[in-house]
């Protein structure tokens, strides 16, 4: 696999150009209840509403956007830890929503995850020997007793740890030690895809940069492709090829790593950047800064339109609160082929035509209510 370096210095993987992962219109509901004797179904939560996106083999795709947007929910959908409302996931040709008892099972050989707390999804009671085993013994990886062991090391040589470490419990590691650790079980079935739920998050600063190192030295050894799921920009843009934005449940902006921090075209992705922390004062104290008004609205009650249209500076009178925008590819001067965003007026927005106003926070319950000059401004969560 060739490797490529980026503008800002990074060594970035060159992708093939098929795809291994084809996601149309998938949608995840969760179905609100209620009721003493009787639950009855009074609405559903809509954490994922309509997501189509491609990840070609042996490319890393980041997914970014507030808490709550959806993107998790998304990342356990691909694998069907998640039952899927609508939509269909094709992996490797194949349809894994269509997939049921034990041809799912096998499939999940090809596609593991690495989850966001390295702890608790850890079993404490086993050996990190018995943890890597499992799943080997599971897909009969683990016939040959000596074959297994042998391969056992080779795996946690992969990642840093010494043989010495399979006869610990995950108590006795450091955070990033555990991490290292659910990254080998993950491999340990040799995958082609890994989802990783915010595989950093939990980690120091210091740790962070190691494994998310250790993670594209695995990608070049073993030909593995990504789903990395994250809240922090600068991770994102340091091991990502391609980069989609998420908000209340769908894609709002998709583009190459560089691209979308060089030209960001959704208002939301614009409010985003925005919030990083640029390490140079002068710079820091002259760039735009767009503070949103309001908070997040309910995913159980989303707006109609476009579902970002009630913080959204550059909110037009036609459209944005009643036909929802589509993801499609823009044409703008100097932003490459191939970016994708869902915004009605995303070549006026970039061209100056329409400039930012003043928003009026609305608050709205899940009923659908609202009353006006209700809320605070808050700046957006910095990522």
């Amino acid at each position: 696999m060739s490797t490529a370096t980026t503008a800002h210095g990074r060594s970035q993987h060159s992708p093939g150009d098929d795809v291994l992962v084809e996601v149309t219109g998938v949608k995840v509901h969760f179905p609100i209840k209620r009721g003493v004797v009787f639950d009855k179904t009074v609405g559903y939560v809509y954490a994922v509403d309509g997501v189509d996106l491609q990840i070609k083999r042996g490319e890393t795709y980041g997914l970014v956007g507030e808490s709550g947007c959806g993107k998790s929910t998304f990342g356990r959908a691909l694998l069907r830890l998640e039952d899927l409302t609508e939509g269909t996931v094709i992996f490797d040709g194949v349809d894994v929503a269509s997939l049921q008892g034990e041809e799912l099972r096998r499939k999940r050989k090809d596609m593991q995850m690495v989850f966001q707390d390295p702890l608790s999804s850890l079993d404490p009671r086993q050996t990190v020997e018995a943890l890597l085993l499992e799943g080997m013994n599971a897909h009969g990886l683990a016939k040959d007793k000596a074959a297994a062991n042998k391969r056992l090391r080779e795996l946690l040589s992969a990642v840093g740890l010494p043989a010495a470490a399979l006869k610990k419990y995950p108590h006795e590691f450091s955070g990033g030690q555990r991490q290292r650790i659910g990254i080998a079980r993950a491999l340990s079935v040799d995958p082609k895809l890994i989802v990783a739920d915010e595989p950093v998050s939990a980690l120091d600063v210091s740790v962070q940069a190691q494994v998310i190192n250790l993670l594209e030295d695995l990608q070049e050894e073993f030909g593995l492709t990504y789903l990395v799921v994250a809240h922090d920009l600068a991770v994102v843009r340091h091991i990502s090829d391609r980069i989609g934005v998420m908000y209340l449940g769908s894609l709002v902006e998709e583009s190459d790593a560089d691209d979308l921090y060089a030209h960001p075209l959704h208002p939301y992705t614009r409010a985003l950047m925005s919030a990083v922390p640029v390490p140079d004062p002068v710079v820091e104290d002259n760039r735009e800064r767009i503070i949103l008004v309001g908070d997040l609205p309910s995913p159980a009650n989303p707006p109609s339109g476009c579902r970002f249209h009630t913080r959204c500076p550059w909110k037009q009178e036609s459209k944005c609160d009643t036909d929802r925008p589509e993801l499609r590819i823009v044409q703008i001067d100097g932003v490459p082929q191939g970016h994708r965003v869902a915004c009605h007026y995303a070549e006026q927005i970039a061209s100056g035509e329409l400039q930012p106003h003043e928003v009026k926070a609305v608050a709205t319950d899940q009923t659908g209510d609202s009353s006006d000059e209700a809320g605070s401004m808050f700046e957006p969560e910095k990522l």
